[in-house]
């Protein structure tokens, strides 16, 4: 277990050479992303995953998000991506929003209790972007201890998380704010139907206003309590 300087070229390639070797062999890895420091696992390994919620203190009642590395990767594991979807992530993709899709039901993978959805984000950050482009899918929590303050550096994901980690990837602060900011997550399951809703489940960093200027006010949940 390591910590590795992005921002130093020769740390940089070592470190992403382990990252990938240690996501290969079921194991974790903590990687910067444009919100707080993430905990990532291969999203099609079970027991990489039952080892993410353990590292963490967390059940399967709470199955982590899935970063991927593109556009293409939305479509292949969601099993419908409604118009306003595809809106919202040419607005905001690469960046800070969580889209809650049902999952394709071909997929073999074991994320949790999901009841057959799946929350999918592409993160605006060159290191995560990068690992991904060579892991494929990755499943990816805030690197933190249940309870405690998201990561804003792998040193401080290194404190809580520990040896449960086989790699970190250091590239700087991340987040602001006290606490720091995570994404913004929207459940769009509802927009399957043409008359659908889509509801705010977290707000984060990309504000309700944004979310219905690409929308439209009509297509968010009346009861989602909208931030100013």
């Amino acid at each position: 277990m390591a910590i590795y300087d992005a921002s130093a070229a020769e740390e940089l390639l070592t470190g992403m050479r382990l990252a990938r070797g240690a996501i290969a062999r079921g194991e974790l890895v903590v990687l910067p992303t444009d919100t707080v420091y993430g905990v990532g696992a291969d999203a099609f390994s079970p027991d990489a995953v039952a080892r993410l919620l353990a590292a963490k203190g967390r059940g399967r009642q709470a199955p982590p998000p899935v970063l991927v590395p593109g556009l293409p990767t939305l479509d292949a594991l969601a099993q419908e991506v409604p118009a306003p979807v595809r809106d919202l992530v040419a607005e905001f993709w690469p960046g800070g929003l969580t889209v809650i899709l049902r999952a394709r039901t071909t997929l073999e993978w074991d994320l949790g209790e999901t009841r057959g959805t799946v929350a999918l984000r592409m993160p605006a950050d060159l290191v995560a972007l990068d690992l991904l482009a060579e892991t494929g899918p990755l499943a990816v929590s805030s690197a933190n201890l249940t309870g405690r303050p998201a990561a804003t550096t792998a040193a401080e994901a290194e404190a809580m998380l520990g040896d449960s980690v086989a790699v970190y990837l250091e590239a700087g602060p991340r987040g602001s704010g006290a606490p720091a900011a995570a994404s913004t997550i929207v459940d769009a399951i509802g927009l399957e139907h043409p008359e659908g809703v889509l509801r705010i489940v977290r707000h984060g960093v990309i504000p309700d206003r944004e979310i219905a200027r690409v929308v439209g006010a009509d297509r968010i949940a009346p009861d989602a309590a909208a931030e100013p």
